[in-house]
């Protein structure tokens, strides 16, 4: 029984589209030919797509301190490779989330996507 529940209870992509369906402005997309959900055109989440990442990964965008203390915290859960450093963007296992980890998580790229969206409005 407990190995069901286990299953039940996996994270995909498709569970982080649902989560992210209910956030205001977020729209389906790809990137480079992968799903990919983004808020006003500029990108919120993929899966991990660069062959340095672990598979069932998660790419999000986040501030480089929200990113820093996330792997610091649950390095379990959280980490970041050599191609993804110069980017804001955390990579997530999977497998180590729950919904409403995700659902914060999410919440959390929203906002930065959304600031550094009227910060570049702002320098034009």
């Amino acid at each position: 029984m407990r190995e069901f529940n286990r299953m039940a209870s996996k994270i995909t992509f498709d569970t982080v589209r649902k989560i992210a369906s209910g956030l205001p402005g977020v729209e389906e997309s790809t990137t480079y030919g992968a799903p990919s959900l983004k808020l006003h055109g500029r990108l919120l989440t993929c899966p991990a797509l660069n062959k340095s990442a672990e598979l069932n990964s998660l790419a999000v965008s986040i501030d480089f301190d929200q990113r820093e203390a996330l792997i610091s915290e649950a390095p379990d859960t959280y980490y970041v490779t050599d191609h993804y450093v110069n980017y804001p963007i955390v990579l997530v296992r999977l497998s180590r989330v729950n919904r409403d980890v995700l659902r914060d998580l999410l919440h959390a790229a929203c906002k930065f996507v959304s600031a550094s969206r009227t910060r570049k409005r702002r320098r034009n």
